[in-house]
């Protein structure tokens, strides 16, 4: 059974490869959300979750959106579980 849990991202910006979120909510289950798909909330995949870091409380996503894909800022997002 596939699950999904809800990010709840603050678009900051974008690096060089990545854009850049800041989470809203955190607790420490999430740490296994790296390399995971994300998809918005019609289940559309736009890209994958490259790396967690900063302060533990709040800490910044990196995330590679998939090429000729999409996404508002404002968008929910979701990451695919196992």
């Amino acid at each position: 059974m596939q699950k999904y849990i809800k990010l709840n991202l603050f678009y900051l910006g974008e690096s060089k490869k990545h854009q850049i979120f800041r989470t809203k909510n955190w607790n420490k289950s999430l740490e296994k959300i790296t390399n995971r798909l994300v998809f918005t909330e019609e289940f559309d995949e736009i890209g994958k979750i490259i790396e967690i870091f900063g302060p533990v409380e709040l800490p910044f996503i990196s995330m590679k959106i998939s090429p000729k894909k999409e996404f508002s800022p404002n968008d929910n997002f979701y990451a695919k579980m196992r």
